[in-house]
Order: C-alpha cells, then sequence, then structure tokens
C-alpha cells in the first residue's frame, strides 16, 4: 500500500545567515539580483511543475526592506508559495510552519531544498514523489542536473547535489534542513536516482559557492524538461564540444579534486564551524 505523502518544498531567501554567506548577502545589489533571478529561473520552474500535490515555504528576513515585501506580497497571492518571515528557523520552527502550511495528516513527510536562484525540471516534484515508499529515514537526490553560466549549459552528475530531499514519519522528523545537503548520509540511508537532468543550477556573480561543472551540451534536447530556464542558451559548435570533452571538462574536474581534498581535512578537523571560517577569510580577501 502507498503511503500518504506530504512533500514541502523549503528555501531560504535571505535569512540572516553566519559565516561567508551574511559577507555575500550584504553586498549591494544582492537582494535585487536574487528577487531577479527567483522571477525569472526559480518561481516558474515550480509553477510548471507536472503534479501540483505540493507546498513550497520560502523563508525570508524580517529586516527585509519594502520593496521585497511589497513584491514578495504581490508574488504570494497566486498561492505557488507560502511567505514566512523570520529571524531564524530553528527545526522546531519549521516543523511548526510545515504543519500550519501543508498539514500532518499523512503517513510520510518528504521536504526538498530548493535554493532561490535556481530552478527545477517540470517533473522533479513528480520524480521525488514516486520515490517514497514505506521505511525509515532517507535522502533522496536526483543525481543528474544542469548548470547554466551566461549562455553555456553543462550536464553535471552530482549524487550528493543541493535540491536534496529527506522522507521520513512524522514521529521525530528532522527534515532536508538537519545538516548540509552533502552530509545527509551521516546520520540516514541514501537514494541517488539517475535518469534525465532533474535541477538547473545557475552561475552569476551573487552565487557563494557554485563553479561551473560538468560537460558543455547543447540545451535542445532539455527543452521541454526544462520550460523555463533555458532561453538565451547557446547551441555549441561540434568544434566547442569536443574541445570541452577532451581539455575543458578534465581540466574542470582535475581542479574540483583538491578542493574536495581540502574540504574533507578541514571538516575532519575543525568541523563545519572551521570550514565556515576559512570561507570567510577567503571571501574577505577576495573583496579587498
Amino acid at each position: 500500500m502507498t503511503p500518504s505523502l506530504t512533500h514541502v518544498l523549503l528555501t531560504r531567501f535571505n535569512l540572516p545567515t553566519p559565516g561567508v554567506e551574511s559577507m555575500v548577502r550584504a553586498k549591494d545589489g544582492w537582494l535585487r539580483e536574487r528577487q531577479e533571478l527567483f522571477e525569472r529561473f526559480c518561481l516558474p520552474s515550480v509553477q510548471a511543475q507536472s503534479k501540483s500535490e505540493f507546498n513550497w515555504i520560502v523563508y525570508f528576513d524580517t529586516q527585509s526592506p519594502p520593496w521585497l515585501k511589497a513584491r514578495v506580497a504581490e508574488l504570494a497571492m497566486s498561492g505557488t508559495f507560502a511567505a514566512i518571515y523570520r529571524d531564524s528557523v530553528p527545526r522546531t520552527d519549521l516543523l511548526s510552519d510545515i504543519r500550519e502550511v501543508a498539514g500532518d495528516d499523512t503517513d510520510v513527510l518528504l521536504t526538498t531544498n530548493l535554493d532561490n536562484d535556481d530552478a527545477v525540471a517540470h517533473d522533479f516534484v513528480e520524480r521525488l514523489q514516486a520515490q517514497v515508499g514505506e521505511g525509515g529515514r532517507c535522502a533522496i537526490y536526483l543525481s543528474n542536473g544542469l548548470i547554466r553560466s551566461g549562455m553555456n549549459l553543462y550536464r553535471r552528475h552530482d549524487p550528493h547535489n543541493a535540491f536534496a530531499s529527506v522522507s521520513e514519519n512524522w514521529s521525530g522528523a528532522v527534515t532536508c534542513w538537519s545538516d548540509w545537503h552533502d552530509r545527509l548520509g551521516g546520520s540516514m540511508d541514501v537514494r541517488p536516482v539517475g535518469g534525465e537532468p532533474g535541477w538547473l543550477q545557475v552561475v552569476h556573480n551573487g552565487n557563494v559557492s557554485n563553479r561551473i561543472k560538468g560537460t558543455l551540451v547543447g540545451p535542445e534536447k532539455y527543452l521541454r524538461l526544462f520550460p523555463c530556464g533555458l532561453d538565451g542558451v547557446a547551441t555549441p559548435t561540434t568544434a566547442s564540444l569536443i574541445v570541452d570533452r577532451g581539455f575543458w571538462a578534465p581540466l574542470r574536474a582535475a581542479r574540483e579534486m583538491p578542493r574536495a581534498i581540502a574540504k574533507k581535512m578541514i571538516l575532519l578537523i575543525g568541523g563545519k564551524k572551521g570550514l565556515d571560517r576559512i570561507k570567510v577569510l577567503v571571501a574577505g580577501r577576495s573583496r579587498v
């Protein structure tokens, strides 16, 4: 028997965050750029979902400027998302908000992280919900996605990506925000799901950590999956595809390896707080 399901997408729009993200978010124009990206990529991709049985909570800072609050009120009138203003979201408040917005009269709670500058394929929700069954807590990842940088598009395999979901019983629920998206496997089972790209990350000036990864591709075969988000993407020439596969893609992968090793060592020695201190130091130097 298929268990009944409550599915909630969770987005931090501009919640106060300690560390490197707070430095990025303090830059002039960050909010306006992020609002534009949200309306161009994130919001329409959620509105285009093939399955509508889900809820979406978007968290905003209580100190958000009046222009943002006014725009959010306009967008929220469509009913696509519930806008909630908080200074922080501890787990007890998060679960309370979920219950108030979506209810809790089901067998399973499925929560999914969605960054406000990214987009999802039109069948993203449907594919995630198809993975939910009876059993204990499990992190679910659609492993394949796309990365957009300007007019270029890259296909990326990332089995622990930021579009992380957690399926669990309501009793003792922790949600997908219980840990960093790539560390959920330390406290629960992980289920990577293959198939066509399920998500689209957008690399832009305001990104905290996204970089170009993966292999250069053309947009044509992905337009049906992403009716929003691929406008303006160029079709690469045969020569550029060959060069990317033979040189640039391996180079990008090689550059990621020492970063991954360094991150693992810092986490092992200093934990998440230690890694955040390093990020703040690097970010501070980059602004000099």
